[in-house]
């Protein structure tokens, strides 16, 4: 039969963000291989642009920067990444600003980033506006590579419910007639949720007592022009949520920085700024990027933390606890890459050749007392050991007897940081990094096999080790710390500390925090969360989530310990792990339904990636693309052990 005679198959990607289009591209990939003479029709659902999606839309300040260089984003395979369809190389954000401005690649950029696209060097950190641009153009280089056969309908507009035993219909806000489809791929980014029940009791205090209370969420959708020239602000939260809070307070109220012959910068206020007083668990702010690249031999990873490492987990008997039992193979990872760098790439801070101290360091476990000793004995200077518990938690065990005294020394940690973070003779914190990235890209082949426990996978991997990542990896540009600095020598910014805790006092009207670095408090009529929202599908504030979770026919992730028996919620949408088809509340596999993002039980990152890093995304990505076409092309129906 021709393919002109036979029905299309129809799929509707609901979020057409870098992760939908990035299902696009592996679609495109594959389907001359495997979608046969059928047809594919694919509706992109969502109401921003396709390409950039929410998250990278142009429609933002242009204050806001990525936090990555752009020779360290792409949106494109290489010969890196370990999949079953073809690979299908193309430019970087660095590559395709060069050959925009080459006239090799041509396309429209808007007027205003003219300027900043002809300056930028593969060591900036270019502006959210930016990196819209590169996946708008992403997303119609996909379009204009699309193979015969392929159709792609756009619709912007919020799908607000799916329904459907067989034939799935997409229903669209303000839409009378649904999308009717042969399948779903819902590509979730970070999941929005309701307030959970402490917000909702501190909303509601302020609210009784006129106090200002802001909720976690994503810093470029909330409003924060409420708040007055002046105001007395508590923030909680350090990280990047917490930089974009500071930027658009201060320099997007009309202050501006200036650079000082000396070095570093000061800020002229505008007058139109609050004051706040930033406090958060950790005390500190996230560690700036890294200005360098890898001084030594090229790093060998994975190498303790590999697919040999994960099946002794795998195949231990009981529960698995991942602090226990899965970081220190981790731990030695990530030391693996500091000190190998450290060897060769800076030779002369150590006592003892390479090829010894790896010897040695392979056999010893990472926190035995032995392994202390190695360090010790090879690495003479202290500043030069990795201490990852130190790097962690850098306050612990430290009071101020005023909150002065405990400015000063945290003003101190961060230009120290800044000044590790640009100097290559500290290249061996990127070898850790880098490592940091290997450890994350291995850790998928253990979720989702039962192996960790309920409490340890949720508190330990989910909770510690994914903000400790954060902190250490996914920290802001140092352009972002600089400025800080110069807040807080204006009086602009103030630092509370570590373990921030906040109550209401509804006799005085204000909120108190109070923290475990010295024994002063502040007092404000404002509190900020500067954090994105826990994920959470029992509080999704998403309609179709909301629909179909209430239906019982889509899941949140709880992990079941195989000892204890005991289960708890993980926030994450349940799929399987496998090829990502959402589970329902018995379990039961999807046959036509699909869902892919970080907060989904495969843990993937981010939609766009480092080239050369095997990618978690990427082969995620085309998995799935190549199980829509087989579904696409097959002739009978799948057996019915997949559910329906």
């Amino acid at each position: 039969m021709a393919r002109a005679d036979l029905p299309p198959f129809t799929l509707a990607v609901v979020g057409a963000g870098p992760r939908g289009v990035g299902v696009l591209e592996r679609l495109s990939a594959s389907a001359p291989e495997l979608l046969g003479e059928r047809r594919l029709v694919v509706h992109l659902v969502d109401p921003f642009p396709p390409g950039p999606g929410r998250v990278w839309r142009y429609e933002q300040s242009p204050l806001l920067r990525m936090n990555s260089m752009p020779e360290d984003v792409t949106m494109f395979t290489d010969d890196t990444v370990k999949i079953d369809g073809p690979v299908s190389p193309g430019p970087s954000l660095a590559g395709w600003a060069r050959e925009v401005r080459s006239g090799s690649l041509r396309t429209e950029v808007p007027a205003d980033l003219l300027d900043e696209l002809n300056s930028l060097t593969s060591t900036d950190f270019p502006t959210r506006r930016l990196q819209s641009a590169y996946l708008g153009w992403v997303y119609r280089h996909v379009l204009a590579g699309l193979p015969g056969g392929i159709e792609v309908v756009e619709h912007r507009a919020r799908a607000v419910r799916l329904t459907g035993d067989g034939p799935q219909k997409v229903w669209l806000e303000g839409r009378a007639e649904p999308l009717v489809a042969d399948a779903v791929v819902l590509t979730v980014g970070h999941l929005d949720a309701e307030p959970d029940e402490r917000e909702d009791e501190l909303a509601a205090l302020a609210g009784h007592a006129g106090l200002a209370y802001y909720r976690a969420g994503y810093t470029a959708d909330v409003d924060y022009s409420a708040i007055p020239a002046g105001e007395t602000v508590l923030v909680r939260g350090f990280g990047l949520a917490f930089v974009d809070l500071m930027l658009l307070l201060t320099q997007g109220r009309g202050g501006r920085f200036e650079e000082l012959p000396c070095g570093g910068l000061r800020y002229h206020p505008s007058g139109a700024e609050p004051v706040l007083h930033v406090g958060s668990r950790r005390g500190v702010p996230y560690h700036a990027k890294t200005g360098y690249r890898l001084q030594g031999k090229p790093l060998l990873l994975p190498r303790f933390f590999d697919s040999y490492a994960i099946e002794k987990l795998r195949a231990a008997p009981g529960s698995v606890h991942f602090r226990d039992d899965v970081w220190p193979h981790m731990a030695k990872e990530i030391a693996w890459g500091y000190y190998s760098e450290l060897f060769t790439g800076h030779p002369g801070r150590v006592r003892l050749d390479f090829a010894v101290f790896a010897d040695t360091f392979a056999d010893l476990p990472w926190y035995s007392e032995e392994m202390r000793e190695l360090i010790r004995t090879a690495v003479p200077a202290q500043e030069d050991r990795l201490d990852l518990e130190a790097v962690d938690r850098p306050l612990t065990g430290q009071r101020f007897g005023t909150p002065e005294e405990f400015e000063k020394h945290l003003r101190e940690y961060v230009e120290q940081d800044l000044s590790r973070r640009a100097d290559a003779e500290f290249s061996a914190d990127l070898g850790a990094f880098m490592a940091l990235l290997s450890v994350v890209g291995q850790l998928p082949a253990l979720v989702g096999t039962g192996r960790l426990g309920a409490a340890s996978q949720v508190s330990d991997m989910d909770g510690w080790f994914h903000g400790f990542f954060s902190y250490f990896a996914s920290g802001p540009p140092p352009r972002r710390l600089e400025e800080l600095l110069a807040l807080q020598e204006a009086g602009i910014v103030s630092f509370l500390g570590a373990d921030m805790q906040v109550e209401p006092d509804a006799a005085r009207g204000v909120f108190v925090a109070r923290t475990a670095s010295h024994p002063g408090e502040v007092e404000a009529r404002t509190l900020v969360e500067a954090r994105l929202p826990e994920p959470s599908v029992t509080r999704a504030s998403d309609l179709l989530l909301r629909q179909r979770r209430d239906a019982g026919q889509l899941a949140e992730e709880t992990v079941a310990d195989v000892v204890t028996g005991e289960n708890l919620p993980s926030g994450r949408i349940h799929t399987r792990v496998a090829d990502a088809r959402l589970l329902d509340a018995d379990g039961t596999p999807h046959r036509l339904r699909f869902a892919l993002g970080p907060h989904t039980s495969a843990r993937s990152a981010a939609a766009f990636t480092r080239p050369r890093t095997n990618a978690i995304s990427f082969r995620q990505n085309d998995a799935v693309a190549r199980e829509l076409l087989r579904l696409a092309s097959a002739v009978r129906e799948q057996s019915d052990d997949l559910g329906g």
